[in-house]
């Protein structure tokens, strides 16, 4: 994790100052990312659900560096608490110079495994639409402040695993127009969005996607979503991800 910053490098390297805002900044990636942009002496709006998980991330990122931080708690996967945390960063600090787009979930399942197929739709809604959602209310901020926008998009959408079907789908989900996109299930179709939104937005906003390998965080070491759609931390699914990730 010490050098994550490496791999979010945006294109505007003085960060000094910048106000950042981080989705689900209460662990993994974006939490050591948190603590990068702190030792930059950015500003920083950390969200995600767990409160305490934010305060904890919120006072070591005031110790080393961040001059002020604002914890948020909300869920990336509605549409109104994406647009109450992107008002209230704007209410605190005035401006919004980096949206960094990282809350994700995983699973790992067959898909014919009979499962409730209708009960995985939070995949979908956090990893792709937890992306689209800040994206919608950040944009006019970040016109004005020629921002960056950075999204971690993963290398599972561009590698094909069993048993994470959703997580990186590569079929079409469902076809809606949205910036004459087709529109892919989970980190393929993050992908995707962005890059048709990179040449939509022009030089106005930098856009970022990274697409980072196995990385150890709460997902690889077990923490995913089950058969029975609840988050559960099971040694049968670390040793998968881990056994697929080699196999790679």
């Amino acid at each position: 994790m010490y050098n994550i910053f490496l791999w979010f490098r945006p294109t505007d390297t003085n960060i000094r100052g910048k106000v950042v805002l981080i989705s689900g900044a209460s662990s993994g990636i974006r939490e050591f990312l948190a603590y990068e942009y702190a030792k930059r002496e950015a500003f920083l709006v950390i969200v995600a659900r767990r409160e305490e998980r934010l305060e904890k991330s919120c006072r070591k990122t005031r110790g080393i560096g961040s001059p002020d931080v604002l914890i948020i708690c909300g869920d990336v996967s509605d549409f109104n608490d994406c647009r109450r945390f992107i008002d209230e960063a704007i209410n605190h600090f005035g401006l919004l110079d980096h949206l960094v787009n990282n809350a994700g979930i995983g699973n790992i399942f067959m898909v014919n495994e009979g499962i409730e197929i209708n009960k995985f739709a939070p995949v979908m809604d956090i990893n792709f639409w937890g992306s689209i959602y800040p994206t919608h209310f950040a944009i006019p901020h970040l016109k004005k402040t020629e921002g960056t926008m950075i999204v971690n998009a993963s290398n599972a959408g561009c590698f094909n695993m069993p048993r994470s079907g959703f997580y990186n789908l590569r079929i079409i989900y469902v076809y809606m127009y949205i910036s004459c996109l087709n529109l892919k299930a989970s980190k393929s179709a993050v992908t995707s969005f962005y890059e048709s939104l990179r040449a939509e937005l022009g030089p106005e906003i930098n856009i970022t996607i990274v697409t980072l390998g196995y990385v150890e965080s709460e997902m690889t070491l077990g923490k995913q979503m089950s058969k029975e759609c609840e988050m559960k931390h099971n040694q049968e699914i670390k040793d998968v991800s881990i056994k697929s990730t080699i196999q790679l």
